[in-house]
């Protein structure tokens, strides 16, 4: 009988959201570049800028029947070399189909380690008796600032995305190598027959609405927060970015503090706070939008925002109605189009009401989440 060193199969687990968090951020911080490289107009980046949302929400259904037949350990680790591989493969695209393409194809792997890791993660906590899981999120955000670090070196130095995308990839693949075998070798769930499309149970789709609630405050702010600084709040060019920084600092803080918080208020209780916290920032940037108060509140919607999805994902692999891949991938699917919904329907409302409206309503979205949070039954959680 094999004996698992929980805190070797934990730091296991950590590598590779670091890898995702590291690979994802890195892409995203060569953008202009790739832009520029191809001679892209918006209308032509925006339109490729959807192959990754595409992959990624074919392979939700994909991935959850690919964990349960063949464990979430050989995915995990085939989708973090896909996923190294095809960031290197965007930075050698030398036309807008090809780099589509293989942006259809990063976001399929993306998405296929996301469901997979998260599998391994709820298996790592359970081996802990206790929430875990906010940790192992942080350590994403973690990486996507040192990604968004490193993009930001390697602009000044003049690197090309290619040779950049080629140093990430091949650091992703050290990581791999040095922390494979320290992952959890015996995640493979009964049940393997299952089909790709389950239908969730009532408990799962509450945790989807509250994903899906999550997500889309999370979307507003990754993708409007600058707009609302620049033309609500009528910031300097130079304080465009400073409410957009306040949010993902406190997301990645958030998360680092959340099992703790999590074993002293329990799941529910922080449920309920987050949809207090994120709807209360929001309501205050939108009551007074100024530079430093503005900040404030998009400080809070990131604390508010740090452990739902956490929480969700930890809840949804204690399910005894389906597999913890399946589950994970519905309760990801309720999140996924909440992340993508969420920022086009803020420009219809903002285009027919203004921005401020549409970040009231976002706020509505927010108390949603102390609202279901409300309706779920109190037995059964984690502490």
């Amino acid at each position: 009988m094999t004996v698992i060193d929980k805190q070797k199969a934990r730091l296991s687990v950590a590598a590779f959201f670091f890898l995702n968090g590291l690979c994802f951020a890195s892409w995203a911080s060569r953008i202009p570049a790739i832009q520029e490289h191809l001679n892209l107009s918006e209308a032509a980046l925006g339109s490729l800028l959807l192959c990754i949302p595409v992959g990624a929400l074919i392979s939700l259904p994909i991935a959850g029947w690919l964990v349960t037949r063949s464990g979430s350990r050989p995915v995990m680790i085939l989708a973090a070399v896909l996923y190294a591989v095809f960031l290197f493969c965007i930075g050698q695209a030398g036309n807008p189909w090809i780099l589509g393409f293989v942006l259809f194809l990063f976001g399929f792997a993306g998405n296929l380690g996301n469901i997979s890791v998260n599998t391994q993660a709820v298996s790592v906590e359970a081996l802990y008796g206790k929430s875990i899981m906010s940790s192992f999120h942080a350590v994403w955000s973690l990486a996507g600032l040192a990604g968004a670090g490193i993009g930001t070196l390697m602009v000044n130095l003049k690197t090309p995305p290619s040779r950049h995308f080629m140093m990430i990839a091949g650091l992703a693949l050290l990581l791999i190598i040095l922390s494979f075998r320290n992952s959890l070798p015996h995640t493979k769930t009964a049940g393997g027959r299952q089909p790709i499309f389950v239908k969730p149970d009532k408990a799962l789709i509450s945790l989807g609405i509250i994903a899906f609630c999550c997500m889309i405050c999370e979307g507003t702010m990754y993708d409007w927060s600058g707009v609302y600084f620049a033309k609500v709040v009528a910031a300097d060019p130079g304080k465009v970015t400073i409410g957009y920084t306040a949010f993902t600092a406190a997301t990645t803080s958030g998360r680092f503090v959340g099992d703790w918080l999590t074993k002293r208020f329990g799941i529910s209780g922080m449920l309920k706070g987050s949809g207090v916290l994120a709807a209360s920032g929001l309501l205050l940037a939108v009551a007074f939008p100024t530079v430093w108060m503005s900040a404030l509140g998009f400080f809070l919607v990131g604390l508010g925002v740090s452990t739902v999805i956490p929480l969700v994902y930890s809840q949804a692999g204690r399910t005894k109605t389906m597999s913890q891949s399946m589950a994970l991938a519905a309760v990801s699917t309720f999140g996924f189009f909440g992340f993508l919904l969420g920022p086009p329907l803020i420009g219809f409302i903002a285009q027919a009401s203004g921005l401020r409206i549409s970040f009231i309503f976002i706020a509505l979205m927010a108390s949603m989440i102390t609202v279901m949070a409300m309706r779920r039954p109190a037995g059964g959680e984690g502490k």
